[in-house]
């Protein structure tokens, strides 16, 4: 599928609520739990999407379509959410997440972003330069690999529960 700046906000709109379907009112040992050392739990997924809509995509979109001649990206804290995410809870993340996913995404739609706007060019401090199609579609893309996290890391909670069906569950040998 070629990008499609409102077949992206189907997705990025319903992210929130997909994100509150899988996990609202669950255990603490759902939400809580993750893969091993040095890996996420639900909880720190969410707050990384947090920290993301704070300071990844509507930031890196506003210096692409602006007429600066200075277009670098900051680096993104992929871990910031371990202590900006300390003391609260799973609903407050939750709550949090949809109210900025819902500011970013009237932000999005407001910038009335044109077909020429998608080949406007940032540099990333890791792959150099990205047009403005590459960060939206990643945006999209990062939703989708997360929710996929969250429910990897829910279901290998079970996996020894699971007896002999491992090999015929995909999602516990990734």
């Amino acid at each position: 599928m070629e990008f499609s700046l409102d077949k992206s906000v189907e997705i990025l709109k319903n992210t929130p609520d997909a994100l509150y379907a899988m996990l609202d009112g669950l255990s603490p040992e759902w939400i809580e739990s993750n893969e091993g050392p040095e890996t996420w739990s639900a909880f720190d997924i969410v707050g990384h999407l947090i920290h993301g809509e704070k300071t990844d995509w509507i930031p890196r979109m506003e210096i692409i379509m602006s007429e600066a001649s200075h277009k670098h990206f900051e680096p993104f804290d992929r871990f910031a959410q371990l202590e900006n995410s300390k003391g609260k809870t799973l609903q407050q993340l939750l709550a949090e997440f949809k109210e900025l996913r819902a500011q970013n995404i009237s932000i999005l739609q407001s910038k009335n972003i044109g077909k020429q706007d998608l080949n406007k060019i940032g540099i990333h401090p890791a792959f150099g330069e990205v047009t403005l199609a590459n960060l939206l579609s990643t945006w999209v893309v990062h939703d989708l690999n997360h929710i996929g996290q969250i429910a990897r890391v829910m279901a290998k909670q079970y996996k020894q529960a699971t007896g002999p069906w491992p090999p015929y569950l995909k999602i516990l040998n990734q």
